[in-house]
């Protein structure tokens, strides 16, 4: 199976500092195979049999040996990837004018109704939710979007965030390793 792991909070502001080179060799001994990073916020994609939920404990642990801290991770495999790129309209992109983020959710957030509490504001927000994860797009005044009102409760702690030109570039890397 092809993966991406996407790793939170790692490389922000200077805390919690991980070296790409050493994050892949931690990925390798731990067995993964074909281990390459994707920028420096915790974007590693390879190949590996095992089934997430044997997987994560594995790279959670062989983490926090490396770095001495511990690093939540999440997997998504080239299928979930597709999805949540093909649920993404083509205009919408990651610019100065427009923020198209995806925030890949843990499985206690997995649901449609996570957009319920939301807010988004009317003529600024599009928010919409596909299996594993929320887009949220963000148009016009950006500084009015309601986007931050989520930092600090109990979802923010239990998403990781990308934004939609890192995510299109992850699948069309994950799908490179099918071709």
């Amino acid at each position: 199976m092809i993966y991406v792991a996407l790793l939170r909070g790692i490389n922000v502001g200077g805390n919690r500092k991980v070296e790409m080179a050493a994050l892949r060799e931690t990925f390798s001994r731990a067995g993964c195979k074909d281990v390459s990073t994707y920028i420096n916020s915790g974007n590693v994609l390879f190949s590996d049999d095992r089934e997430p939920e044997l997987l994560i404990p594995i790279l959670e642990t062989a983490i926090a040996e490396e770095f001495g801290f511990e690093v939540p991770v999440l997997l998504r495999n080239i299928e979930e990837i597709r999805s949540v790129v093909a649920s993404v309209p083509e205009e919408w992109v990651h610019d100065s004018v427009e923020r198209t983020d995806v925030w890949f959710l843990w499985d206690d957030f997995d649901t449609p109704a996570v957009v319920d509490g939301l807010s988004p504001r009317t003529g600024v927000d599009e928010v919409r939710y596909v299996a594993g994860a929320v887009v949220w797009r963000a148009t016009g005044r950006l500084t009015s979007s309601r986007r931050g009102n989520v930092a600090g409760t109990p979802l923010y702690r239990s998403i990781t965030i990308r934004n939609i030109n890192t995510v299109r570039r992850i699948h069309a890397s994950m799908e490179e390793r099918v071709g």
